[in-house]
Formats: C-alpha cells, sequence, structure tokens
C-alpha cells in the first residue's frame, strides 16, 4: 500500500512539472449565473469520485461512466453537472478541463490532480485517492460541525424560553401588578418595560432579524471583505477560534504536505492550498506568502509575518522541514497534531461550554422569576397585616 502511493505521488509529480499552462478555455457549459446556484456537496463530490473512479477501472469509458452518473443522479444539480461533463467529454474535452469549469464546486486541489490522473494515465487511482481525501476532510468538519449543535440547541433553549416566558406568561400576570400601589422593585420594572417593546415591536424585531440574516448571507456571496471581517472576528472568540483555527492550519498543512508530495513546485502548492480554503483571512494570508516565496523568500520567513494566523510551533516545524529537506513530513506531521487537537476539543467542547451556558440560562430565567416572584411577595405580606 506504502509503495503504490509513493508510486502515485511519483507519477503525480512528474506529470504537474509539465503543467506550464492553464487549463484549457474553450466555451464553457451553461450560464455563470446557472453554475452559480449549483449545489454539489462534499458527499456527492466523494460518490463522484468513488464511483467513476470504480468503472473505469472495471473498463467502462469515461463518458459512459459518465452517463450512468447520470442517470443515477438524484438531484437536480447532481443531474445537471454530469450531463454538462458528458456533453464536454463527448466533443474531445478532457475531464479536468471540463471539470474546470465547475471549479467553485470540486476545487481547484480536485481539478489538478484528476488533470495529472489524465496526463499519466492513472486517472482511476487519482480519482480514488481524491475521494479518500475528501472523505478526511468531510469526517473533520462533521466532528467541528457536531461539537457546535450542542451550544447552539442550549441558546436556542434559552432564548426561546425566555422569550415564553416575557411575552406569554408575564403579561398574563402584569394587571396584579399595575394595579398596585407600592412601587414595583427595579427588577420587576425593568421585565415590565422590556415586555411591552416585544409585545408592540415582535413583528418589527422578527422582520429586521429575518432581513439582518439575508444581508449576512448576501454579503458572504458577494463582498469579500465582509468575509475577511468576519473570518477575522471569529477567530478572535476564544475556544471557537481557536476551533477555527486549528482547523484550517489542519486543511493547509494537509494539502501542501500531498502536494510537495507529488514533487509540485511550491509557490504553486501554496496557491493552490490558498485557493481551496474558505476563510478569507488565511486564503489571503497564504497568497501573501506565496508571493514571498516567489520572490526567494522562505516558506518559514513568511509564515513568521503572518503570526497571528500560524503560531510558532507551526513556523518551528516548517522551518526545520526547510532546513532537513523533509518539509512534506514536517506538514504531515502537523496536519496529524491539528486534527488530533481538533479532536479533543471537540470532545471536551461540551463540557467546557456547559457551567457556562448553564450559568447564563440559570442568571435570565432567575432574573425573570425575581421579577414576577417579589412584587408577589410584597402582596402576600401586605395581606397578613
Amino acid at each position: 500500500m506504502l509503495g503504490n502511493t509513493k508510486a502515485l505521488f511519483a507519477r503525480i509529480g512528474a506529470s504537474l512539472k509539465k503543467l506550464n499552462v492553464p487549463l484549457g478555455s474553450s466555451a464553457p457549459l451553461g450560464t455563470k449565473k446557472t453554475r452559480s446556484f449549483l449545489r454539489f456537496g462534499i458527499k456527492e463530490q466523494i460518490l463522484f469520485a468513488k464511483r467513476l473512479s470504480m468503472m473505469l477501472t472495471s473498463g467502462i469509458p469515461i463518458l459512459q461512466g459518465l452517463h450512468m452518473l447520470e442517470d443515477g443522479a438524484s438531484t437536480r444539480s447532481s443531474r445537471f453537472i454530469m450531463g454538462a461533463l458528458a456533453e464536454s467529454v463527448a466533443k474531445g474535452v478532457p475531464l479536468s478541463e471540463s471539470l474546470k469549469r465547475f471549479e467553485r464546486v470540486f476545487g481547484a486541489f480536485a481539478v489538478n490532480i484528476i488533470h495529472v490522473g489524465e496526463t499519466s494515465g492513472t486517472l482511476p487511482e487519482n480519482l480514488n485517492y481524491i475521494a479518500h481525501e475528501l472523505r478526511k476532510k468531510h469526517e473533520l468538519t462533521k466532528k467541528i460541525v457536531g461539537a457546535l449543535i450542542y451550544p447552539a440547541v442550549i441558546i436556542f433553549a434559552t432564548v426561546g424560553i425566555t422569550t415564553m416566558l416575557i411575552v406569554y406568561i408575564f403579561p398574563k400576570i402584569l394587571p396584579i401588578f399595575l394595579s398596585l400601589k407600592s412601587e414595583l422593585p427595579l427588577s420587576t420594572r425593568s421585565l415590565i418595560a422590556l415586555s411591552g417593546f416585544l409585545s408592540q415591536n415582535g413583528l418589527l424585531i422578527i422582520g429586521v432579524v429575518i432581513l439582518l440574516t439575508i444581508m449576512h448571507i448576501v454579503y458572504m456571496r458577494k463582498f469579500i471583505s465582509y468575509r475577511f471581517i468576519l473570518n477575522r472576528i471569529i477567530l478572535k472568540i476564544p475556544v471557537f477560534g481557536t476551533l477555527s483555527r486549528d482547523y484550517n492550519l489542519a486543511n493547509i498543512a494537509r494539502t501542501l504536505s500531498l502536494l510537495l508530495k507529488s514533487d509540485v513546485r511550491i509557490v504553486q502548492a501554496l496557491s493552490i492550498g490558498g485557493n481551496s480554503l474558505k476563510n478569507e483571512a488565511y486564503r489571503r494570508a497564504m497568497h501573501r506568502v506565496g508571493e514571498g516565496v516567489l520572490h526567494g523568500q522562505l516558506l518559514s520567513s513568511q509564515l513568521k509575518k503572518e503570526g497571528s494566523l500560524f503560531p510558532s510551533l507551526f513556523v518551528q516545524m516548517v522551518s526545520v522541514g526547510e532546513t532537513t529537506g523533509n518539509l512534506s513530513e514536517s506538514l504531515m506531521y502537523l496536519s496529524d497534531m491539528y486534527e488530533s487537537e481538533i479532536n479533543d476539543t471537540t470532545k471536551n467542547l461540551s463540557t467546557i461550554l456547559e457551567p457556562v451556558l448553564m450559568l447564563v440560562m440559570g442568571v435570565i430565567v432567575g432574573f425573570i422569576a425575581i421579577s414576577i416572584i417579589t412584587p408577589i411577595y410584597g402582596i402576600t405580606q401586605n395581606l397578613h397585616h
């Protein structure tokens, strides 16, 4: 298995060295607007690469394989993509050039590896290799999303309970408090004001929330500067910022390691690695690092300039790899290390956040309870007198 992997890396590297021109630029399939609304998730990408690899290995021609995938597609987007790829391949366009038109979906890394497979005659092996790497990335993403579900549920539960108490429960006993001639406690008066505001402006608040959500989605799609600012803010948040940083560092290290093992030039590897990132802060940093390396600077020295994004340990390990000539091994070690840290963080995330979330929820519910109980207690005391 190890020998086959090394042989594959060698073939990939030998082929990539010959690629000095970009992929083909023939007429695009479908309009740009149509392709921008395609949904082809990572699970579908894994199945595409795995199934096409199996078909090619069993001797099925690539065009027939694409038609089979189109017939078995479960969504309109996947059916459109498979049909477009089949149409392009039928015209004699290589699969990699056809995929280039859907690079937003598949990513530059997959497109380049498939191009290498076509050039070296190892397309089935390369497709299987892509499926393996996509599966690892998908598992890493699932761990992070799974770890965030618990805090999200607690937050939504807190907001829901608080809203129900203030908007529905509290107004029913409000007339009793308003009939009292004595001055109400500050907490009760604050709750009355908040309840009145929410009751009178509830629809407006919901509308504003929906509008802000839509604006956020649009801004994330259209404005790079907005994504950059938001990504930087997320990196500053305790716990979640560390999780985001480790996730990006693990992906960067693994992508660079795999490309360097294939003898891809460092500048090209940095470009492919940067383009594969969704975090705009790290994407920009990778392009700045690539520009520095292009001008003859060491990778470690350029990473050191981005100290807010790349920890000293990451820079030191890269420096050691450059010195010993084992940069790809050092990067793979870093990838494994950060993936291990993500595993530990996700396992302990509920333990870390549970006390904080429960405390916040207890304070909110306790404040409401005190605001309601204190006047009632005052009423009972007056009745006894």
